[in-house]
């Protein structure tokens, strides 16, 4: 593991067991991300960065019970607390890093990621291999809870101009990435890209 994992790895460690009860109020905002994800029954789509499978009752719901759910995560004490929650029986869980997923190209109908983007080493090359293993015009959603300047306020830090989430900046790097952004939005209330995977 690279030293950006490893510290990745240790923030979210600390971080685990008491992850849920800090953010309480956040299932009604997963879901309304999730439903614009335009999913279908039999979908298959991948929570990359899982955590604590918050996400996974919704895109469960979204593409039923012939549908295939999958959660990703790099810290196995995310994934203990996701099964601990019994969100395992929404999606499989995989300890699994988004910089090599082990799924064939072409594998899913989209990707969800809550907060990913900001933990992402390399995030060119890991957007490439999420568009890797997404069929043409399948679906990206980056999302977190929160806008980015809530955010900001939350951590005490202020927006910087080379913030990747930044619509320009963000729109720039989906593009070299694969992917194509269909819609921007950043309120206080959520963030949420949406973009379509090129050929």
């Amino acid at each position: 593991m690279s030293d950006d994992h490893t510290h990745v790895q240790e923030f979210f460690t600390a971080r685990a067991a008491g992850w849920d009860r800090r953010f309480p109020d956040d299932g009604p905002a997963y879901a309304a991300a999730v439903a614009e994800l335009g999913l279908r029954e039999g979908g298959r789509v991948l929570d990359a960065g899982c955590g604590t499978g918050r996400a996974l009752p919704a895109l469960r719901a979204a593409v039923g019970p012939s549908g295939v759910v999958l959660g990703a995560d790099v810290t196995p004490a995310m994934l203990r607390e996701a099964a601990r929650a019994g969100r395992g029986r929404d999606g499989a869980l995989l300890l699994a890093d988004v910089a090599a997923l082990p799924l064939r190209p072409d594998a899913l109908d989209a990707v969800f990621a809550a907060g990913l983007i900001a933990h992402l080493p390399d995030p060119a090359g890991n957007l490439r291999e999420i568009a890797r293993v997404v069929r043409p015009g399948g679906v990206l959603a980056l999302f977190h809870p929160i806008g980015r300047a809530a955010l900001a306020t939350r951590q005490g830090r202020s927006i910087t101009p080379d913030d990747l989430r930044a619509e320009p900046n963000l729109r720039a790097l989906l593009s070299r990435s694969g992917w194509h952004m269909t819609s921007y939005v950043d309120e206080d209330t959520r963030f949420l890209a949406l973009a379509v995977r090129t050929d």
